[in-house]
């Protein structure tokens, strides 16, 4: 389908640009938001005639949306979760729990501004990206820990997560089998011993 974009789309293109798209995507995507219109005759007439105004209120909200980037670029905000000894959460943080502790920070963000590659499923400190407007994204940090106490050191930089199940493993290793020294250390005690006894 052939639609006409009203707003920049990212890796999409810009206002005004016709670009051919699947339908579902249009259908269930881009019409229902406004963000595009059917590239038809009276469409693009109707366009041309509201290109000014579209592209006027595009500049005052893109201005907006740089002032909330500059108190927002660079805030941190704590997620509370419960997770396990190696730090691996019990569910996951997503774009949801990110915009309301980010709307209850005093910065009114909803989860489709949200960008998240994948769900966050352990402990720590992670970056997240906010898209404010097509054109201005900000990027915010999300501390993700099991106590607030947790959460001030993991802000210092200390690093919570325990060892995984192979250092375990390889300690367990190392425990059970005795050095070499030891071993010949062991060994010089018995034959001490045996000489005294004889």
């Amino acid at each position: 389908m052939q639609v006409v974009l009203l707003e920049r789309v990212e890796k999409l293109g810009q206002m005004g640009d016709v670009v051919k798209v699947k339908d579902g995507f249009a259908r269930n995507f881009l019409l229902p938001r406004k963000k595009a219109l059917r590239a038809t005759k009276e469409n693009m007439t109707r366009f041309e005639a509201q290109r000014a105004q579209l592209e006027a209120r595009n500049l005052e909200l893109k201005s907006e949306a740089e002032q909330v980037k500059a108190k927002f670029d660079g805030q941190t905000f704590i997620i509370l979760r419960q997770a396990g000894e190696t730090g691996h959460l019990y569910g996951s943080v997503n774009a949801r729990d990110i915009a309301e502790v980010a709307t209850a920070g005093g910065f009114s963000t909803n989860r489709n501004q949200v960008t998240l590659e994948h769900p966050i499923k352990t402990i720590g400190l992670h970056a997240v990206r906010v898209v404010l407007h097509p054109e201005v994204s900000s990027t915010i940090s999300i501390n993700v820990a099991r106590s607030e106490e947790e959460a001030a050191r993991q802000a210092a930089g200390e690093d919570l997560t325990r060892r995984t199940d192979e250092d375990e493993d390889e300690i367990e290793a190392a425990e059970f089998f005795e050095s070499e020294e030891l071993a010949a250390a062991a060994e010089g005690e018995n034959a001490e011993g045996e000489a005294e006894a004889e």
